[in-house]
């Protein structure tokens, strides 16, 4: 590495700190760990001073203490009891935040198996503590060239770690502690995995970097790579049992202000990018990960899939009964005689009379009203007798109903007031008397002794609420009453309601009326908008209850993230220590899996939704008689559904991850 290479590398320093402010200082550091019931102590009241930009190596057997004591070194550990300083700031005092901080901007970390992420290339990975520090997108990825090409990687920028040797995986590892400065490197058995060659050069370059300043700290139990450092603390059962120079250690520069405080407002201002990286990161592990995301999202996708296809079935069912209703007249107010359906009284009253009719014409808000007289009586065309129902009506009997011609004309008034002989009959008449070789209008049929000529003939009713295999004529109102039936008074009085105006308001304004011309309440009203309102209040009730049963499905899609996730961070509990090792926060953590779980859920409402309208589709292949409504809201529910499961069933495997030690964490294979 050249000394231009040098130069660019240098960390940088505070020179309003004090040279002889120690840059790290243990004083009285003890750390015990709990075994079962007994308590091991694996460092015992170390007192030791690291001055800023020695070159240090801690050596030891296995078991000595001397990872445990560069972890502390680290603030990846913490001490059961002493004091330890970084440039003069105590970190026992320091929150986790601040600790990671201090990881991030502070020191640089090499390790043995490298620690790089596997689903990432090596200069996203060299990017990650950048990542958290809130470094622009633009300036890191420059320096993260930058310090790849200078260790000689131009040209495996895009190679996963798989792809990589030893020995540049070990470059990558010394590329990212140099991200954010770097101004201590702790590398631990940097060249224990590497071949002796590998192992030169690496060693090499961590020389080059502390002839640039930066303060390196090596735990090695090789001999020959301890004998590259100026000074070197041999460890032995917890404690320091020897602290020997091999050469003068140079002058050094002032110790660098505590970088959590230098940074703290970028990370403020990079809040924003910082949440914008998780989606990032986020996507990359579900890539990573596809058949794992596929199985998490299988939940979510059968949950939102029943959620939106019965809301719509629902509302296309409801929209189908509805229409019917309002075929029918669902503006539309009848009167009858008596005190209800049933009434036993009713046939003796006949006080309904067609000046009530004139009467309920002149209201405000009537549209228009009939009378209406019917009796089953026999009709005949040449030799062919059938039964039908006679209904006799006014001319706006048809506006009224809002039943609508096939073919022909209604009878006018000036037919009903010269009593004419003029007969509408309905679709299944005309098939039982004339067949479909015949037009019926222009043709004569007896209507009891009556003969009547055929002026209209009313479209085919499908409509869920009329019979469909009854005959019906109508004539006349006077045609029927007085040269058929003999019959003055009305069964019954049909009232159009105004559009626009409330059913409810009508339907009080005409029992008022009827009670004024009648001085009694012998009549009863039917509001057909009433039976809408409880044909629509029971279409809801019936979509609610099927949504619910559709949400448990949700439920448990939304526990099959959790667990899927739960397993998820146990099996990447390696990649959290890494993510903890180079500055991430617990919320950093917190984050990722949270978002995470709500891409997982949301892209599952995305194929949901999808699996609606080709279940939609499908269903007006074979389904003729309504089709399946989407609706805005239902669409919106389901994206807030799946939002709210990722947030909800994500939260607990996201908290236990961000509460991970990350000592324990690294540990994890």
């Amino acid at each position: 590495m050249s000394m231009d290479m040098t130069a660019e590398l240098r960390p940088h320093t505070a020179a309003a700190a004090k040279a002889a402010e120690p840059l790290l200082r243990l004083q009285g550091v003890s750390r015990s760990f709990r075994a079962g019931d007994r308590e091991f102590l694996a460092l015992k009241d170390i007192d030791l001073q690291i001055d800023s930009g020695e070159l240090v190596a801690i050596i030891g057997a296995s078991g000595s203490g001397k990872s445990t004591l560069m972890n502390i070194l680290g603030c990846l550990d913490h001490a059961s009891s002493g004091s330890y300083q970084v440039g003069g700031q105590e970190t026992r005092a320091l929150d986790s935040d601040a600790l990671a901080a201090l990881r991030r901007d502070h020191f640089g970390f090499i390790f043995q198996r490298y620690h790089l992420l596997a689903h990432l290339d090596a200069l996203h990975n060299v990017e990650i503590p950048a990542v958290y520090a809130g470094t622009p997108p633009a300036q890191r990825h420059q320096r993260a060239r930058d310090l790849l090409t200078r260790l000689g990687l131009a040209g495996h920028l895009a190679h996963r770690p798989s792809q990589l040797s030893g020995g540049q995986q070990q470059r990558v590892s010394i590329c990212r502690a140099l991200m954010n400065g770097g101004q201590v490197i702790l590398a631990d058995e940097p060249t224990g995995a590497l071949d002796s060659h590998s192992g030169k050069e690496v060693m090499n370059i961590l020389l080059e970097l502390h002839a640039a300043g930066h303060t390196v700290i090596l735990v090695t139990h090789d001999p020959k790579v301890a004998a590259h450092a100026e000074r070197v603390i041999e460890v032995s059962d917890g404690q320091i049992v020897a602290d020997r120079r091999t050469v003068r250690p140079p002058a050094t520069a002032s110790v660098s202000e505590p970088a959590a405080q230098a940074h703290a407002g970028r990370r403020l201002v990079a809040s924003l990018g910082l949440f914008r990286e998780a989606f990032k990161m986020a996507w990359i592990a579900l890539l990573s990960h596809r058949m794992r995301t596929l199985l998490t999202m299988l939940g979510i996708v059968i949950g939102i899939t029943s959620v939106v296809s019965i809301s719509a079935i629902g509302e296309g069912a409801k929209g189908y009964v509805l229409k019917d209703i309002q075929a029918i007249g669902s503006n539309t107010i009848d009167i009858f005689s008596g005190s209800n359906f049933g009434d036993s009284r009713a046939k003796a009253i006949e006080t309904l009379v067609p000046a009530d009719v004139v009467a309920l014409n002149a209201l405000y808000y009537v549209d228009s009203a009939t009378p209406v007289i019917g009796q089953s009586t026999l009709v005949r065309y040449r030799n062919l007798d059938v039964d039908v129902q006679l209904n006799g009506v006014s001319e706006r009997y048809f506006q009224v109903r809002n039943i609508p011609l096939a073919a022909g004309i209604v009878f006018s008034a000036e037919d009903a007031q010269r009593q004419a002989q003029v007969v509408v009959i309905d679709h299944n008449t005309r098939k039982r008397l004339f067949g479909q070789g015949v037009d019926p209008l222009g043709q004569v049929i007896l209507v009891g002794n009556l003969p009547c000529t055929v002026i209209g003939v009313t479209a085919l009713n499908k409509n869920l609420f009329v019979a469909s295999n009854t005959l019906n004529i109508w004539l006349p109102y006077e045609t029927a009453a007085g040269r058929v039936l003999g019959q003055r008074h009305l069964d019954s009085i049909s009232v159009r309601v105004k559009d626009g105006v409330p059913s409810k308001r009508v339907e009080e304004e005409v029992t008022k009326l009827m009670l004024q011309r009648h001085g009694t309440k012998d009549f009863f009203t039917n509001n057909l908008d009433s039976i809408m309102q409880t044909m629509q209040k029971t279409s809801r009730s019936l979509t609610l209850l099927l949504s619910l049963i559709a949400v448990i499905s949700l439920v448990v899609g939304g526990i099959g993230v959790m667990n899927i996730m739960l397993v998820s961070v146990t099996e990447r509990t390696r990649e959290i220590g890494i993510r903890m090792a180079v500055g991430a926060r617990q919320s950093d953590i917190r984050q990722q899996f949270l978002v995470e779980a709500v891409m997982v859920c949301l892209f599952g409402g995305v194929v949901g939704i999808a699996l609606s309208y080709g279940i939609g589709y499908l269903f007006e292949l074979f389904v003729k008689q309504w089709e399946m409504v989407f609706s805005p809201g239902s669409i919106v529910m389901a994206f807030a559904c799946s939002s709210l499961i990722g947030v909800l069933f994500g939260f607990v495997p996201a908290r236990n991850a961000a509460r991970l030690d990350p000592i324990e964490a690294l540990a994890r294979d």
